[in-house]
């Protein structure tokens, strides 16, 4: 894919103002953001389901505004909401799609079985989709992206709403399509689903990409190391938190435990002297740990905000 410039709106809402990057054929491309960065409208834009106001976009080496059909018959997508027919079984669901695949009659059932045994569908494979829970319902639908292996698969938000072993699930397939040679797009709102099976990621914040590289690479980009800490004191935090944002200059996060923080560091010298300056201040650290930054602090130093949902420009478009 080869995005330049692209640029899209509603109404008074840029959803995408100048978003340019390249993906590279057979690999597992990720792609975080904030609410309202643009995700699913690009996606929708890359699928020939929206046009742009402005740049271009080429998929597979074909224009996705003049060439939309050549692009949609070496794509797949699967979307935020499940795409299904509840009143037939889920057998039925995928033998159908497969028939308007072109495979066949037999050819779909055959395709429609190695499916749900492959997504662990096989208990509830002759129910209707209807009586289906949540989980099972968007198994079913990342299913149905897999009838044909296309050459590009987008999945929007693949596992939001599954289970953690559905997601296991989920992320074997993935894995498996990339081997398989289909280049994969992913957005996500797990930042640990994205560092697991991405193999280049790009953050996009307000319609323009902010950040592009291996998830190696945009650690470091913050740092070489973070430092985690535990207090004696909950009561403490504040303090031992400006003391080391001033220290370090770098941001400080405060965990869910009242009594646990974290700062960027770049060397193991600069971790020892910050445990030192908070001893020398009256805070008693009673356990610390120096590992790698992971994404999700990588995502707040970017951004400020956490990941969530493009659901406002989802429901504009």
């Amino acid at each position: 894919m080869e995005i330049a410039g692209l640029e899209k709106r509603f109404g008074d809402t840029r959803a995408l103002g100048g978003l340019s990057l390249s993906v590279a054929p057979a690999q597992i491309y990720g792609v975080l953001g904030p609410n309202g960065a643009g995700k699913t409208t690009m996606i929708r834009i890359l699928a020939t389901l929206l046009r742009p106001d402005g740049g271009s976009a080429k998929v597979l080496g074909h224009d996705v505004v003049r060439e939309a059909e050549a692009v949609r018959s070496r794509i797949s997508l699967t979307g935020q909401f499940a795409a299904l027919d509840g009143a037939l079984t889920g057998r039925e669901n995928l033998s159908v799609l497969g028939r308007l695949e072109g495979l066949g009659r037999a050819g779909a059932r055959r395709r429609a079985a190695a499916l749900i045994e492959e997504f662990g569908l096989s208990g509830a494979a002759d129910r209707p989709v209807k009586t289906y829970s949540g989980g099972m319902r968007r198994r079913l639908d990342l299913a149905a992206g897999f009838i044909t292996r296309p050459d590009l698969l987008f999945l929007d938000e693949p596992t939001t709403g599954l289970d953690p072993h559905s997601r296991g699930e989920v992320w074997k397939v993935v894995r498996q399509a990339a081997a398989d040679g289909s280049t994969v797009l992913l957005t996500t709102q797990y930042l640990d689903e994205a560092d697991q099976l991405a193999d280049r990621i790009a953050v996009i914040d307000r319609g323009k990409l902010i950040a592009e590289g291996t998830p190696g690479e945009l650690k470091s980009s913050i740092g070489s190391g973070k430092l985690e800490l535990r207090l004696r004191d909950p009561a403490e935090r504040s303090a031992a938190a400006r003391l080391l944002a001033e220290a370090a200059g770098a941001r400080v996060n405060l965990g869910a435990d009242p009594a646990t923080l974290s700062v960027s560091v770049d060397r193991a010298d600069g971790a020892a002297a910050l445990i030192v300056e908070l001893q020398r201040a009256g805070a008693e650290v009673t356990a610390f740990s120096l590992g790698q930054p992971s994404l999700d602090e990588v995502f707040l130093a970017l951004t400020g905000r956490p990941p969530v949902a493009d659901a406002q420009l989802e429901e504009a478009a």
